[in-house]
């Protein structure tokens, strides 16, 4: 069994020993002291913009799947509690997501019409800026696994092995290139608007 260091933050297996919310309460804490944030998210929509249903709908697999304790009304205040600083204090937010985000069904159809209905008024957020990947967008790099950079000095990585923390310079560097290459493929605004309509229309 490996251990973390003295000094390192406990990871996702020590957390969760605990329930979904300590692991939630991370990020909300985390965002309110970056300025800069830049976020990929291939198959479901980034936390930054869940709703409370569709949240707890995202977590109450991830008790399922861990047997962790079932904490999730503690969690999902957690997760979407880091909403609340888009557009304040002149934070910026970017955000990609994959169109295949739109349809990955997490609560069922009422669910996903009101998460929906939550990123298309998202597209004209004060401080955010919503790209979305067309499925058939010409790609530049490969499409990876979903992450999250704070102030171009960290990133968040996860998956069913836990989370990752990552804060060396150079493979910071990596995720910042891979935004970078992704962000071209991506669409904005009306454009955006329109394939998440799309979306809405087949729920």
């Amino acid at each position: 069994m490996t251990t973390s260091p003295p000094d390192a933050a406990p990871g996702w297996d020590d957390l969760l020993r605990t329930g979904t919310g300590p692991v939630q309460q991370t990020f909300p804490d985390l965002v309110r002291t970056t300025r800069a944030y830049v976020g990929y998210s291939p198959d479901l929509v980034s936390g930054l913009l869940q709703t409370s249903e569709y949240a707890s709908a995202v977590l109450r697999l991830v008790v399922d799947f861990y047997g962790t304790p079932d904490d999730i009304e503690a969690g999902v205040a957690a997760r979407t509690a880091r909403a609340q600083y888009i557009g304040q204090d002149g934070r910026t937010f970017h955000v990609l997501l994959g169109e295949q985000a739109l349809y990955t069904n997490f609560g069922g159809p009422e669910v996903m019409r009101e998460q929906l209905g939550r990123l298309r008024d998202a597209t004209d957020l004060t401080g955010l800026t919503l790209g979305i990947i067309p499925a058939q967008a010409r790609l530049r790099v490969h499409p990876g696994g979903g992450f999250s950079i704070f102030d171009d000095r960290r990133v968040e990585v996860e998956g069913y092995r836990g989370a990752e923390t990552i804060t060396d310079e150079d493979r910071v560097a990596l995720f910042r290139k891979a935004f970078a290459l992704l962000q071209p493929s991506a669409v904005y605004g009306q454009a955006a608007r329109d394939l998440i309509t799309v979306a809405l229309s087949g729920t």
